[in-house]
């Protein structure tokens, strides 16, 4: 259960208790009551099936608050890693790529069982894709996984966000 100011939030039905929310805006409803103010949230996915605990998670806040959710899957842009000659389209190849990760959101849509307002794929960079795409589709929180093995600690795509987010976050441990 998530606690906000009178009011109890179910996450998901056998959910793990364990959650952080590093912020939770507040404001008043006309009965002068405090309550809890997301009006769009935005899960990104990796596409694994860690995914569905994060759709759970938002699609009962989201239940709760009466608010939209949308998805997003950034996929890595490998031409921008690789400098050296090589022997494939990576155009086709990253096309590819992007039609497998919509087909996968489209199945993950489904699975929500819950009106979902967009469902994005991108490619770049992480942290800067998801700036953007909260700044242009009015997102107010952003849920997202952490891994939590030995190289997530060091090379943690969360930690970058949490440091650019211009919105709240509710950050997910996820098995190893």
């Amino acid at each position: 259960m998530l606690h906000g100011i009178g009011s109890e939030i179910p996450l998901a039905k056998n959910s793990s208790p364990k959650c952080y929310v590093l912020t939770i805006p507040e404001g008043e409803n006309d009965k002068g009551e405090h309550t809890m103010s997301y009006q769009h949230i935005l899960v990104a996915v990796d596409l694994s099936d860690d995914s569905k605990l994060l759709i759970d998670k938002a699609v009962s806040l989201a239940k709760a608050l009466e608010a939209k959710v949308s998805f997003i899957h950034i996929d890595v842009n490998y031409a921008e890693l690789y400098t050296g000659l090589i022997d494939i389209n990576m155009a086709e190849a990253q096309h590819q790529a992007m039609e497998a990760s919509r087909t996968q959101l489209a199945n993950l849509a489904e699975y929500a069982n819950f009106p979902i307002t967009h469902t994005l794929v991108g490619s770049g960079d992480l942290s800067n894709e998801l700036c953007d795409t909260i700044g242009e589709y009015q997102v107010d929180l952003l849920v997202c996984g952490h891994h939590q093995d030995f190289w997530s600690k060091l090379l943690s795509s969360t930690r970058q966000l949490i440091n650019c987010s211009p919105v709240d976050m509710l950050v997910v441990p996820l098995k190893e």
